[in-house]
């Protein structure tokens, strides 16, 4: 079943961002998820499928 990413969502990844912060805010979703680094701000761009896999879980609903 896939994972509900929404805008707005605080989620924990089960990698970390090269400046050491695992917690992104989703601020785009569709084909492609885009999560914004709530530590330094950069934002990463993934494709579904791998950031439903990248998930570990949703801190903020």
């Amino acid at each position: 079943m896939p994972l509900d990413l929404s805008v707005g969502k605080v989620v924990e990844l089960k990698k970390q961002h090269a400046c050491g912060s695992k917690e992104f805010t989703i601020i785009r979703t569709g084909a492609d998820v885009k999560f914004k680094c709530n530590n330094c701000g950069r934002i990463i761009m993934l494709d579904r499928e791998t950031a439903e896999k990248r998930v570990k879980k949703i801190l903020v609903e």
